[in-house]
């Protein structure tokens, strides 16, 4: 579960990082699938395999209902400001941290990692300075505009990048958002953290942008959830870590 916390991962990935057979591993991601916490998707790079993806959300559900079932001093309670939020200055005599650096990758950049980078901008108040990219660039698609729009968010000025342009620059985390692009990304200076999100592309669900719009929804839906948790663990850490 620490593992899947960080990253959607395969099978065969989580038994080395582990360290324990593959029957085993399998069993446990049964139980844990069975119980709600747990979810696959089959790879579109290469279909033999699946992405196993931990829902955090589910997750902090059960432990806050845990916690208040043994005792009400158990509830779990929101997690505090971040000192590095706007609402928050730096005390005096204290420079500012420099905002941390992600980088959202996709095949087209046309949807998945241009609503993360979106979102992230908007619900991270500056602290956080996002990009996006694809490994083969195509136009922002009508429905990521729709979404991005129905949900405060204006998308004009953003276009698709090839991720060429950023594999010179430093990033804290570099987040991969389908399989294919994640099988093709490059080394970027500076070590980051690598993670991925294994969601599929939303244009793919449908014939036509009215029959594709709900799975665009569920995609924003995700990532939004995704960005909150992936928001919290870049506060947790301290500046000194994205130097």
């Amino acid at each position: 579960m620490n593992e899947l916390a960080a990253s959607d991962r395969q099978v065969r990935e989580l038994t080395g990082l582990v360290g324990q057979p593959q029957s085993l591993v399998s069993y446990h991601l049964g139980q844990l699938r069975a119980g709600g916490l747990v979810s696959t998707r089959r790879s579109s790079a290469d279909g033999r395999d699946a992405y196993y993806s931990l829902d955090l959300a589910r997750c902090a559900e059960l432990l806050a209902a845990a916690g208040g079932a043994l005792h009400p001093g158990l509830r779990l309670v929101p997690p505090a400001a971040s000192p590095a939020s706007p609402a928050s200055p730096a005390s005096p005599g204290r420079a500012a941290a420099a905002p941390v650096r992600v980088l959202f990758l996709c095949t087209g950049n046309s949807a998945r990692s241009q609503i993360a980078e979106a979102l992230l901008e908007a619900l991270a108040e500056g602290r956080v300075t996002a990009r996006s990219a694809g490994s083969r660039p195509k136009p922002l698609h009508p429905n990521a505009v729709r979404v991005l729009r129905a949900r405060g968010i204006d998308p004009r000025g953003r276009r698709s990048k090839h991720l060429a342009e950023f594999t010179g620059e430093r990033f804290d985390y570099v987040i991969t958002m389908c399989d294919r692009v994640r099988e093709v990304c490059p080394e970027f200076p500076g070590s980051p953290d690598l993670i991925h999100w294994s969601l599929p592309d939303p244009a793919g669900e449908g014939d036509s942008d009215e029959a594709t719009y709900p799975a665009f929804e569920r995609l924003a839906a995700e990532v939004a959830t995704r960005v909150r948790f992936l928001l919290q663990l870049i506060d947790h850490r301290s500046p000194a870590a994205h130097t």
